[in-house]
C-alpha cells in the first residue's frame, strides 16, 4: 500500500512523484515497525482513494473494479481507525 505515497521532487518542489518500487518496499518495511505511523499512512492513502471514487459511485456509472477498490479502501480505513482508536490516537487522523 506504500506505493501511492508521493514525495516532492528536487527539481519541482511543488510537484509530487510516486515512490519508486524499491523505495515503496523500504518504506513499507519501516512502517511495519511503527504501527501507529503505518495506520495513519494507510488511513490517509485509503481516504484519498475514497475521495477519488466517491463521485463516481454517486453517478451510478462505477465499474465492478472501481466498486471493489472503493470497498477495499473503506475496509483499510476501518482497520486503521480501529488501530488508532485502540491506542487512543484518533487525533492523528483529525478525529477527537
Amino acid at each position: 500500500m506504500a506505493a501511492p505515497i508521493a514525495t516532492t521532487t528536487p527539481d519541482h518542489p511543488g510537484d509530487t512523484a510516486p515512490l519508486s518500487p524499491s523505495a515503496a518496499v523500504l518504506l513499507d518495511g519501516l512502517l511495519a515497525q511503527f504501527p501507529l505511523v503505518r495506520a495513519v499512512a494507510q488511513y490517509e492513502t485509503a481516504r484519498e482513494r475514497v475521495t477519488q471514487l466517491a463521485p463516481l459511485a454517486e453517478t451510478g456509472q462505477m465499474s465492478d473494479l472501481d466498486a471493489d477498490s472503493l470497498a477495499a479502501a473503506e475496509d483499510i480505513m476501518a482497520a486503521a481507525h480501529h488501530v488508532l482508536a485502540a491506542a487512543d490516537r484518533l487525533g492523528l487522523i483529525g478525529e477527537a
